[in-house]
């Protein structure tokens, strides 16, 4: 009997442990893919699986780290433009300047549907010269979005680095957003939901928005956030990486990002 009750005891004890050992190795194991993916680049990358509530970090030091979000925070002006009526819908036009830039796309007139698709910076520059600083500073505040900094250059404070945000928060905005607890309309949410860029895959659909630009060092960052639809599961992510141009920060961000993905089984 005492043998017995020493071996009930010895499995109450241990199977605990042994269930966290289980739940360490795993994420161990997810961290080890992302480190053969990164190959000793300099990033960060979190993704939260909505229905289990799990976290998966990858360094978690920098995840915390806040950045200037660039071209990731047409998420928001898009809300922030249609809340404040600026823009009526998604077809409101704002109509090319004439001036060429680097970028062929955005030489021409766009509304907000092509605008996301084309992160086309000039559209979002008129859109924040007409939303002007006084509203930025409310819905700022009102989205709780980053260090909520705008700086002097109402069209360049999200590109400046004036406006910083980390990885942890960018999904933690990303989670409200998608779950309609933002200080926002319904029907403004499913707009932005509605023209996010998207991939399709056989068993999964990728909504996103990318950013990237110059730090304050005089290197790159490279950024992607968004999330992946798999039927009635979503799965938030966000991925921000150095680089020494803009070119290699917009090239690893890309590919590096949907290959943790699908590495990590989240894309299929």
């Amino acid at each position: 009997m005492k043998n017995f009750l020493n071996k009930v005891f010895l499995v109450v004890l241990f199977a605990p442990l042994s269930a966290l050992n289980a739940q360490t190795q795993s994420l161990s194991a997810d961290s080890v893919i992302v480190a053969g993916i990164l190959k000793g680049q300099t990033a960060a990358f979190i993704l939260f699986d909505k229905e289990s509530g799990k976290y998966f970090r990858y360094n978690e030091p920098r995840c915390a780290e806040r950045f200037s979000p660039k071209s990731t925070f047409k998420i928001p002006n898009s809300l922030i433009a249609l809340e404040t009526g600026v823009a009526p819908d998604e077809n409101f036009v704002i109509k090319w300047d004439g001036t060429k830039r680097w970028n062929a796309d955005w030489n021409r007139d766009h509304n907000m549907i092509s605008a996301l698709k084309y992160s086309v910076v000039p559209y979002y520059q008129e859109i924040a010269r007409r939303v002007g600083l006084d509203q930025y500073k409310k819905w700022l505040a009102a989205l709780n979005y980053g260090n909520q900094a705008i700086g002097k250059n109402v069209d360049m404070f999200w590109l400046d680095n004036s406006l910083k945000i980390s990885a942890d928060e960018q999904i933690e905005f990303l989670k409200r957003f998608y779950n309609y607890r933002l200080p926002v309309s319904k029907r403004n949410v499913d707009i932005v939901k509605k023209i996010m860029p998207s991939e399709e895959y056989k068993h999964a659909v990728l909504k996103f928005k990318t950013g990237g630009g110059e730090k304050e060092d005089g290197t790159w960052i490279g950024w992607i956030v968004g999330y992946v639809e798999k039927g009635k599961d979503v799965s938030f992510f966000a991925f921000n990486i150095d680089a020494k141009t803009f070119d290699e920060a917009l090239e690893k961000r890309d590919t590096m990002l949907r290959e943790i993905l699908v590495s990590l089984k989240v894309l299929k």
